[in-house]
Formats: C-alpha cells, structure tokens, sequence
C-alpha cells in the first residue's frame, strides 16, 4: 500500500463513512451471539443443538439469499437494496431481543440473515462508487470495516451479555438504526446503472469447473470456522465477557492477516501453494484444540492461532474467486459464498450433536477432518486452478467483486 493510497483512504465524504459504519455494525453480527449462546441456552432452557442453529438459520438463509441478491440490487439499485438490508435487520434483531423462546430466536435469525446478504452483496460496490482516492483506497477502507466489525462483535456481545442475553440484540438495533438513518440522508446518487443480472447467472457460473472446485472446499473450510467460532464458547467455560474477550482476541488476529499478512504471502508465493499451505496448518490447530479442550488457556491459544490462519485463508480464497471465471465477478462472488455458507450452515449443530454423543474433543476432529477435505480437493483440482496463479487481480474489478468473500 502507498502512502498517498495510505492517507486517501480516511480522506472520504460522508456517504462513504455512512457505508463504512454500516458494514462494521453488519460485520459484528457474525460474531455477536457468541458470548451469550451458554447464557440463551441456561435462560430459555434450550439444548446446545437448539441454540447452535441461531447460526445455522441465520447463514443459511444468507447463503440462498446471496442467490438472488445481485438479481435484486440490479433492478431496485444499490441505495434501495442497503436501505432494504438495514431496515430487515433492524426489525429481526429487535424481534430477537424480544423474544421468549430459543425457537423463536431461530426464525428471527434467519431473517436477519436475509437482511445482511442483502446489505452485505452491495456495501463495498456502493464504497468504490462513492469513494475518493481510487479503488485501492476504498477496498482499504471495507476491510478496515470488516477487521473491525469481526474484532468488536464478540467484544460486545460479551459486554451487553454480562447484563442480559437480550443486550446484544438491542446494541444491534441501536447500532443499526443509526446506520439506516446515516445511509438515508448521506448516500445520494447518481450511481453507475447496472445491467440486469439474470436470476438464472449464479447457477451458470457454478458451472464452471475452477469456481466449482473453490466453492466445494470453501464449504468444508467454512466447517472448520464455524465449528471454532460458534462451538467453542460451550467447552471453554467462560462467561459472556470471557467469551467475548477471546474471540476478540481472535478477531483481531484474523484482521490482521486478511489486510496485511495475506498480501504479504502473495507476493512471494501462489494463490493455490498460499491455500495448500495455510489449510493444514488449520487442520492441525484444530487438531490441537481437540487434545487440550479442557485446558481453558490452551484452547484460546488455539482458537486465537486459528484466527491468524482464517485471516489468510478468507482472501486469499477471495482474490481466487474474483479471477476463477470470465463471469461478472460480482456473481462469481455471490454464487460461491452461496455454497461455502451452506457449510457454515451445518456446522454448529453437527459440531453440538458430536459433542453430546462421543466429548469436547471430537467436534474438533470433525472439523480438522472437514478442512482436510478442502486441502485435498484443492490438491486434486489444482491443475483446473492455474490460471488463479497465473493472473493479477486487477484491484479495480477486485473492489466490484469482494462483496461477501472476506465475511465469513
């Protein structure tokens, strides 16, 4: 990065920041219920199954969404779509926070879930439209927003759930509002007009043989994210501001690497050699996590470690999707998370149901397993995935098509 790419990056107008703020305060949803799934589950006396698919509805539904969402935001435009995003997820956080059973809690999550794939699929577009400075500056400034919104979700949750598990849910709805009221006033067109995207185009582009071998092992990379992020809260034994703090903690190391080491690693090696790497060495964390489970200070080690190597992995996959196909790199991008979602889906109550039947360490094996899988598939694929290692990403296309790549 430049220093005058450097300094142009916090020299943006309102709508910009308006933008900014909104995707931290989306980000951090990832992570927000972290700290309060052993508190949602002791208060509405809910199984860990139960309370695992708050994340499975809410990326699930996130995922099939991401199916249409460049369908959607090419017809109504990008400042209506974010609006739309915004105000689902003002309306489901507010209904979850309300809510009086874990059942409940699940089918407003899932709603929410289609409020951030509407959101999330046209934020940085709207950034680079907007931005000063140039694409480099703008792509910048979101993973900015995205370090920080990953990092400070947990961080949250864990302080507003130390009062009441309702507390994170509220923080969103506050936090949100202001964002739509920010959105409303500060973005203001005209906007590029985009082509109508065709509903039939993320399914065609799945067709292609590289998107297709990166989507299948995003889908079992993201098994063993998720199975860290969202059933780790369970064996550590924390409370919420314990929980809060250590996946602080992790997403602090996960920014990191995506803004700072990830490029470093691709200047000096290939996309794939960089993904053949980094995922056993995840493999192996993970490995570790299932032997020392019940050393609370070793299973942070852990999971902060496994932080740095997601960091990695989400954009180096990222920067691979954009230059897999000759599809508009937007629907690339869309229809790949649309799959590696699918395995985030899955994984939290697969992870809670291994746990109750066979311990703490084999939902970790599981997951290690899973991202073995990734690594082979990718191995076996490779010579279909030439072509990633053989072209720069041009950072201009690259700020039209990260989207979602880095949000999970």
């Amino acid at each position: 990065m430049s220093a005058s790419t450097g300094s142009a990056v916090w020299r943006q107008p309102g709508q910009v920041w308006a933008v900014a703020f909104a995707c931290v305060v989306a980000f951090m949803g990832i992570g927000l219920v972290d700290p309060i799934l052993p508190a949602i589950a002791d208060s509405l006396e809910a199984s860990p199954v139960q309370t695992e698919l708050l994340f499975t509805s809410y990326l699930l539904v996130t995922g099939l969404a991401m199916l249409v969402t460049s369908w959607i935001s090419s017809r109504i435009g990008a400042k209506a779509t974010l609006l739309t995003g915004l105000g689902l997820i003002v309306v489901f956080a507010l209904l979850c926070a309300l809510s009086g059973s874990v059942d409940a809690i699940i089918a407003f999550r899932a709603g929410w879930g289609l409020g951030n794939a509407l959101f999330i699929s046209t934020a940085l577009a709207t950034i680079v439209g907007a931005a000063t400075g140039g694409s480099g500056a703008a792509i910048i400034l979101y993973e900015a927003a995205l370090g920080l919104g990953i990092a400070i979700g947990p961080l949250l949750g864990g302080i507003l759930g130390e009062v009441s598990w309702r507390g994170p849910f509220f923080g969103v709805v506050t936090l949100m509002a202001i964002a739509f009221v920010a959105v409303l006033v500060l973005l203001r067109g005209p906007f590029e007009k985009r082509a109508p995207v065709p509903l039939s185009a993320p399914f065609k582009a799945l067709r292609h043989p590289a998107l297709a071998i990166l989507a299948i092992a995003a889908l079992f990379y993201n098994i063993g994210f998720f199975v860290l992020l969202a059933f780790s809260p369970f064996p550590l034994g924390f409370g919420a501001m314990g929980i809060g703090l250590t996946f602080f903690g992790w997403g602090v190391a996960l920014a990191i690497t995506s803004v700072w080491v990830a490029p470093l690693l691709l200047r000096r090696l290939t996309r794939t050699a960089v993904m053949l790497i980094v995922l056993p060495l995840l493999a192996l964390d993970l490995l570790v996590a299932a032997v020392f489970v019940t050393i609370p200070t070793a299973l942070v080690i852990s999971i902060i470690v496994g932080g740095l190597l997601l960091g990695v992995m989400n954009t180096v996959l990222t920067e691979s999707v954009m230059e897999a196909t000759d599809h508009p790199r937007a629907v690339a991008s869309s229809a790949y998370s649309a799959v590696r979602f699918l395995g985030g889906a899955a994984a939290p109550p697969i992870a809670a149901l291994l746990w109750h039947a066979f311990g703490p360490s084999v939902p970790y094996v599981f997951a290690a397993l899973s991202v073995l899988i990734a690594t082979a598939t990718l191995a076996i694929g490779r010579r279909r995935l030439r072509h990633i290692d053989a072209i720069e990403a041009d950072i201009a296309d690259e700020a039209a098509s990260v989207l979602v790549g880095d949000a999970a």
